[in-house]
């Protein structure tokens, strides 16, 4: 701050030592005035202007100093008193400034959350349609053409979980249910709902669950096993999932193991970053590289760890950790 205040009464202080020299210069040329005066005088007013400069520092970098030190808010309780008419023009221009930010946010919240109600009000109208769809192709006779017509209907009805899930997560915590759940339904309904298309592409399930209860919100859950699912039969091809749940360290851990084409080593770090697909078969249209990523912010939230093993060309190994039971204190005090 020293340096910034000498920086803007620079003009002052060069001001003043020119005059001093000037000063200097007459004595030195007139040859009436004794050169001691002179020197004194010139001694006494630097003295003076030196205090001078220390006084108006404190009082002129008081109110910004405190500006420095504000905090990035809409609070200007905060912002310290006005002592010249500079620094009162200042702050009416922050608080001015502030009004409009104020104003233009309120109005990008509004219109943020209109569109999000309309999102999901027009995800909810389109499930209506897409479980007709659906009943309309279990009829169908012709089980190849019905397990085509299942595939397409399944991505449908798994991007819009995911867009409403997507849009949902931001206000997860104040829709957030922790109860008892039990693991081996919740499981047998996600596959369920991958039936078809495991017969389709000839994938089988191997499940043994030592634990069969678990402490976290149900719904939210669901949403993280049907990611890890769907990503294990869209990459498996003729082989089984394994699904095994344990005990280790007094937390329950369960894995989801497939066979299927892998991960590649160097895209292992980034499989959970939004909008990453892959870099081995880059030309896949189908995937959106939101699924992994919604699920680990969704898994944060409850406080469960995702850790995952693969090798290229052998199938690829998902690894949640759930909390201690008294770990949910805090999930319940968010």
């Amino acid at each position: 701050m020293i340096r910034l205040f000498l920086r803007e009464r620079l003009s002052w202080i060069l001001f003043f030592s020119i005059s001093q020299l000037l000063v200097l210069l007459i004595g030195y040329l007139d040859a009436g005035m004794q050169m001691n005066s002179v020197l004194y005088l010139v001694f006494i007013t630097s003295l003076f202007f030196g205090v001078f400069l220390v006084v108006r520092y404190h009082k002129e970098t008081r109110f910004y100093r405190a500006l420095r030190d504000h905090s990035q808010s809409f609070d200007l309780t905060t912002i310290p008193e006005t002592g010249s008419p500079f620094e009162e023009m200042t702050s009416e221009m922050i608080q001015k400034q502030n009004e409009v930010y104020k104003t233009q946010l309120e109005e990008l919240h509004t219109s943020v959350e209109q569109e999000k109600d309309d999102i999901l009000s027009w995800i909810h109208e389109v499930k209506t349609p897409l479980t007709t769809l659906q009943l309309i192709i279990e009829r169908v006779d012709d089980q190849a053409l019905k397990g085509q017509l299942m595939y397409e209907w399944l991505r449908v009805h798994l991007l819009l979980d995911q867009k409403l899930h997507q849009k949902r997560i931001p206000f997860m915590q104040n829709d957030l249910f922790i109860e008892k759940t039990d693991l081996e339904a919740l499981m047998f309904e996600e596959i369920k709902a991958l039936k078809l298309w495991c017969m389709q592409k000839g994938i089988g399930f191997d499940v043994n669950l030592q634990v069969t209860e678990v402490l976290t919100d149900t719904k939210w859950f669901g949403f993280i096993a049907r990611q890890i699912l769907t990503n294990a039969v869209k990459y498996s091809e003729a082989s089984d999932i394994i699904i095994d749940s344990f005990m280790e360290e007094e937390r329950c851990v369960l894995t989801i193991a497939d066979h299927g084409r892998g991960i590649d080593a160097k895209d292992l770090p980034r499989i959970f970053d939004r909008g990453f697909t892959n870099t081995i078969a880059h030309f896949d249209q189908t995937a959106t590289g939101m699924g992994l990523y919604l699920a680990k912010q969704v898994a944060d939230s409850l406080h469960i760890t995702i850790d995952v093993s693969s090798r290229l060309g052998e199938g690829t190994m998902f690894t949640l950790t759930f909390p201690k039971e008294n770990d949910f204190v805090e999930i319940a005090g968010m």
